[in-house]
C-alpha cells in the first residue's frame, strides 16, 4: 500500500475529535483519504449516511455535485468541500437552461436524471436515480416519454435491460474516464488476467457492459466481491475503486482495467484534487462551506424520496439506515 504521513493523518484525526466532525471518502478516493475517512461509500449512501448523525461539520471527499446534494440532504449541518473546483464531466454537460428546454419540448415527460447532476438540475428532476436504481425506476415509471440525463451510456444500457427507450438530455453526456473503455481493453485485460473476472460500472459504453462477468454500481461492486467465490477481479472503472476494494475485500486481488501507466483517463482529475493536505485545510479553516438555497434543496430532496419510495423503500428506512452513533472513527 501506498505510504502517507503519519503525522498529517494524526492531525486529522485530532481535528475531527477537536470540531465533532465525520468525514465522507468517496469510493474513487485515493488511498490516504479513505483511512482517514469515517465512512467510504458511493456518492448517495454518504449523503444518507450524514443524515441523524450530530456531528457539527461533514467534510465530504468527493466531486462538487457531491457535496451540494449533501448539503441539500442535511441543510443544517456544515457541509464542507475541500477542493470547490473538483468538477464533473457529466454534471457539466447538464445545464439547467438545457433541462429546461427538453421540459418544455416534451411536456408532461417524466424528468429522471442521474445523481451526477448539479442540484439546480435535481430540483427540476422526478426522480434521482443511481446506477444501482435507474433500471427499476424506469420499469416502473408508466409513461412512453421519459427525459434520463446526462449519462448517455448508463441511459443505453437502461434501455437495453428495460426495452424502453429515453429521451436522452444531453445526447452525448459521458464521464470522462469511463467514455475511453473499450471492448479491445477488456480483451487485454482479460489475457493479462485469465483467472480474473470482470466487473464494470453502468457508466462504461455499452459494449464493455455486454462483455462483463457483472454490471454493479460501486458499492454493489464491493458486495459482489465480497460475495463470490471468485479471488481475482478486473474492475472496470475509475481508478480509485481499487483502493476502496483492497479496503473492505483484503483478501482478494483486484486489477484496474486501465492504468495510468497505460492511460492518463483511468484516473479522474477532479477526483485526484482532493487529497489529505486539502482536507487538513478544509477542518482547521472550515473551508469551503456549500449552502444550497432552501427551495432548491427542499425540491432536490423530494425527487431523491419519491425515487426511494418508487423502488420500495420509505422515509422512515431511508432514516433508520442513515442513522450514525454521535461520532464514529473507524480508524480509532
Amino acid at each position: 500500500m501506498p505510504a502517507y504521513n503519519n503525522n498529517l493523518i494524526s492531525e486529522i484525526k485530532r481535528l475531527k475529535k477537536e470540531k465533532n466532525a465525520i468525514i465522507l471518502g468517496h469510493n474513487y478516493m485515493e488511498y490516504g483519504v479513505q483511512l482517514v475517512s469515517d465512512f467510504t461509500g458511493d456518492s448517495f449512501d454518504l449523503a444518507l449516511k450524514a443524515m441523524n448523525t450530530n456531528a457539527d461539520i461533514i467534510v465530504f471527499a468527493g466531486v462538487y455535485f457531491m457535496v451540494e446534494q449533501a448539503a441539500a440532504l442535511n441543510p443544517d449541518k456544515k457541509v464542507l468541500s475541500p477542493e470547490p473546483n473538483a468538477g464533473c464531466s457529466l454534471s457539466d454537460s447538464l445545464p439547467v437552461d438545457v433541462l429546461k428546454k427538453y421540459k418544455e419540448m416534451y411536456p408532461g415527460a417524466p424528468v429522471v436524471l442521474y445523481i451526477n447532476t448539479s442540484i439546480y438540475a435535481k430540483a427540476l428532476a422526478d426522480y434521482v436515480v443511481t446506477s444501482s436504481t435507474a433500471i427499476q425506476v424506469i420499469e416502473r415509471i408508466n409513461s412512453d416519454k421519459i427525459i434520463f440525463g446526462p449519462d448517455i451510456n448508463l441511459a443505453r444500457y437502461v434501455e437495453s435491460r428495460t426495452g424502453k427507450k429515453l429521451i436522452k438530455v444531453p445526447p452525448d453526456g459521458k464521464c470522462i474516464v469511463h467514455a475511453n473503455y473499450t471492448k479491445q481493453l477488456v480483451e487485454l485485460a482479460r489475457k493479462r488476467y485469465p483467472n480474473a473476472i470482470l466487473m464494470a460500472h453502468p457508466e462504461s459504453p455499452l459494449e464493455v457492459l455486454e462483455a462483463a462477468d457483472y454490471v454493479g454500481s460501486t458499492n454493489q461492486m464491493v458486495k459482489f466481491a465480497k460475495d463470490s467465490p471468485q479471488r481475482e477481479f478486473i474492475v472496470a472503472t475509475e481508478l480509485g475503486m481499487i483502493n476502496a476494494l483492497k479496503l473492505k475485500v483484503p483478501e482478494k486481488e483486484f486489477y484496474p482495467l486501465v492504468t495510468t501507466e497505460a492511460c492518463g483517463c483511468a484516473r479522474c482529475p477532479y477526483m485526484a484534487m482532493v487529497n489529505l493536505e486539502n482536507i487538513k485545510r478544509s477542518l482547521e479553516l472550515e473551508v469551503y462551506e456549500v449552502k444550497v438555497p432552501k427551495d432548491v434543496g427542499e425540491k432536490a430532496k423530494e425527487a431523491f424520496l419519491r425515487t426511494m419510495r418508487l423502488v420500495g423503500e420509505s422515509s422512515s428506512s431511508l432514516q433508520s439506515r442513515s442513522q450514525l452513533p454521535s461520532l464514529y472513527y473507524r480508524n480509532e
